[in-house]
């Protein structure tokens, strides 16, 4: 008898101990209930204080529903796929007043969240990484795109010939929007150049492609899990978060990387957040500035390559890349969900997504996908990566919906400190992608 209510107690303590986003579930219950009722009240406020409330309770709820799912927490991402396409059906479904989806959709556009959280994984991650890896691992990468890329479009023409869709026409209209670096930098400025090209007017080209990139990002997020998933069980083939395949006697040496300089950048201080944070945001301050003066480059590449460049040189001293650091984990640990709400509700249209479901052009958009992971991964084995790495960011980073899909994919993942090669898969990757296009459409159209 004293066993039964020793284990009854046991029980009730972890039940008592449970925590929703780091609060016990029954303060995380108060507080959900102030936003819930706000919200339905069309009390909340508007702008920034709003959304982070009603954002993270949503995020909270659908990431802890997808984490604790059977099947999806194991082999679709877990919680973050549920977020993405939860708070999607929250949208599309007018599940929540329309002036609370105005209000998240508002932050994440014109408010700037994405290219805040991106801008602070970016820097933190690439001035936190071992400074020769960088060094070996950058000149490799560029392959490893070229081979998803080469591989995508050739399985997307050939399949698209044998099912009669034609394959110049799955070529131009499925497999190059899903690999163009997604909607405002992929599919948009495609359909400009297909429409020119064409004689045919740009919006109707659009139409046609927004399905295939839709579809495509949503696919590439569900690979995202499946690869997580497959390098637990293959070993030999998963780097767990780090992308170059390496013997121990063959790592490069870097005395940033010492033991005291671990210790250091793992001991958190707030006031080097604070500094962290102005770094990142004056890092992508630069890259539009470089942007504006040299347009044909995004940004965010700037951004990149003006990060690499500090890295490598070491202009800055060891403290701020300390801080860039701390604060790319915080980031990383407390507003991803947020984030992936916002995708959910700003970027997913479910409408879009359902509307395009046919046999014919699933396929053409499945083997586009599995050849930018195939091509991707293969080449990534020789040039010394490691194939589930290679494949995550190389494929499917290209093959998915620009910056929102790099989060994403990289979430359902479980591998967010691999933002930078995606931003690169993303940005210079996209960039190519357009002039590939416009090559290919002179000489076929």
């Amino acid at each position: 008898m004293e066993n039964s209510i020793t284990i009854d107690n046991s029980k009730a303590a972890k039940v008592t101990a449970f925590q929703i986003y780091g609060a016990s579930w029954y303060y995380f219950v108060i507080f959900g209930l102030v936003v819930v009722i706000a919200t339905y009240l069309n009390k909340l406020p508007g702008g920034m204080i709003g959304a982070f409330p009603l954002m993270i309770v949503i995020g909270a709820v659908l990431g802890l529903i997808g984490d604790r799912t059977p099947f999806i927490n194991t082999f679709l991402g877990g919680g973050a796929i549920v977020i993405i396409f939860g708070s999607a059906a929250i949208a599309t479904f007018n599940l929540m007043p329309d002036k609370a989806v105005k209000t998240m959709s508002d932050f994440m556009k014109g408010g700037g969240f994405l290219d805040f959280y991106i801008a602070s994984l970016i820097t933190g991650s690439i001035m936190g990484m071992n400074r020769q890896l960088l060094i070996r691992a950058a000149f490799r990468y560029l392959p490893v795109i070229l081979g998803g890329v080469v591989v995508a479009l050739g399985l997307g023409a050939l399949v698209g010939e044998l099912t009669g869709y034609g394959a110049k026409m799955a070529v131009f209209f499925v497999s190059i929007p899903i690999m163009g670096g997604g909607m405002g930098a992929g599919a948009v400025p495609l359909a400009k150049i297909f429409g020119e090209g064409l004689g045919k007017d740009p919006a109707s080209m659009l139409s046609v492609m927004v399905p295939a990139v839709a579809l495509g990002n949503a696919l590439a997020i569900v690979c995202g899990g499946l690869l997580d998933r497959l390098g637990k069980i293959k070993k030999s083939i998963c780097g767990d978060g780090q992308l170059m395949l390496l013997n121990p006697e063959d790592a490069p040496k870097d005395d940033q990387m010492s033991d005291e300089y671990k210790r250091l950048r793992d001991h958190y201080d707030l006031e080097q957040m604070g500094l962290g944070l102005l770094i990142a945001t004056c890092f992508f301050s630069f890259g539009a500035l470089v942007n504006y003066l040299f347009p044909a480059i995004h940004g965010y590449a700037w951004m990149i390559l003006s990060v690499a460049i500090v890295k490598v040189s070491g202009l800055l001293p060891q403290k701020f890349e300390i801080c860039c650091y701390q604060w790319f984990q915080f980031v990383m640990k407390n507003l991803t969900g947020v984030l992936l709400v916002g995708i959910g509700v700003a970027y997913t249209n479910l409408t879009e997504v359902a509307a395009a479901f046919s046999g014919q052009y699933m396929l053409l958009v499945g083997v586009t996908v599995f050849g930018a992971i195939i091509g991707a991964g293969i080449v990534g084995r020789f040039v010394g990566f490691f194939p589930i790495e290679a494949a995550i960011t190389g494929g499917l980073c290209m093959a998915n919906m620009g910056g929102t899909g790099d989060v994403a994919v990289l979430s359902a993942a479980k591998r967010m400190e691999l933002m930078p090669f995606a931003q690169i898969s993303s940005r210079i990757g996209g960039a190519f992608m357009l002039i590939f296009s416009s090559v290919i459409l002179r000489i076929f159209s």
